[in-house]
């Protein structure tokens, strides 16, 4: 069998031969699954190709096709008003979010980034239910984010006629087409099976880039040390959410400019 220290061409001509079925390129490599397609996307980023995925187990992951991996906003200068982890519910209005629709107000941002996670999905967690909380509806978190993201949109336009406004999915974004993808996927294709078909005002992707050198996204590495992480893993200026969190760490060394992470 193969040696899981091979090199990235012989990860890609293996994947190939393999068909794509991460169970069987598993077996092969002597790797665990979760390492596997790290590995495997690691490698889609570096070289710019796709390793498509086969095997049954993984095939929700395929959701992310439906969806631009990356936008290029094209925005070298100018204000930009990131925003994430909105978890937007029923019957709530955050000061955050006041103090958003202010902001967008003031600064007439040519971009505003919603990077992940305003749909929370409660209802369709895998975590299990914590004693006897009530959790809205799917219908009922759509509505709310529906009516919240509906309001930055009148705030965007009312400030700048042409602001970009962006979609980077996150996590609990996911949980909406995954549920599907599993459960009903004879329904691919279906208008409203995708959370984008509910927020057309909004691209969808995974990652904006807002220049060759600053990206945002909802996550990237983990932990307490992410933004430190994600700087160094990168090499480039990262905005992420995902940790609930507001920090930044400066990283600098011989081989590029000064960059950072922001979290």
């Amino acid at each position: 069998m193969p040696h899981p220290r091979i090199s990235d061409e012989e990860f890609i001509e293996t994947w190939r031969a393999c068909g794509g079925n991460s169970d069987k390129m598993a077996t092969n490599l002597q790797m665990d699954l979760r390492s596997l397609m790290r590995r495997r996307r690691r490698i889609e980023l570096k070289y710019k190709v796709e390793l498509a995925v086969k095997s049954d187990q993984y095939k929700h992951l395929q959701t992310a096709h439906h969806h631009k991996s990356r936008h290029h906003a094209g925005i070298e200068n100018g204000t930009v008003l990131v925003f994430s982890d909105a978890h937007f519910w029923p019957g709530i209005r955050s000061t955050a979010f006041k103090g958003l629709l202010w902001a967008i107000k003031e600064l007439q941002p040519k971009a505003v980034i919603n990077n992940g996670d305003a749909f929370d999905g409660a209802s369709i967690s895998r975590f299990p239910r914590i004693g006897w909380d009530s959790k809205p509806s799917i219908i009922q978190e759509l509505k709310a984010c529906e009516a919240c993201l509906g309001e930055i949109e009148e705030a965007a336009k009312a400030a700048r006629h042409n602001c970009q406004l962006i979609w980077p999915l996150g996590n609990h974004d996911a949980r909406f087409e995954n549920r599907l993808a599993q459960n009903a996927p004879e329904f691919e294709g279906v208008g409203g099976f995708h959370l984008k078909d509910h927020f057309p005002s909004w691209v969808a992707c995974w990652s904006t880039w807002l220049t060759d050198g600053v990206v945002v996204k909802h996550r990237y590495k983990g932990g307490i040390h992410a933004t430190h992480n994600n700087t160094v893993s990168g090499g480039k200026t990262i905005v992420t959410g995902h940790l609930h969190s507001l920090k930044v760490t400066p990283y600098s060394d011989y081989s590029r400019p000064p960059c950072g992470g922001v979290d």
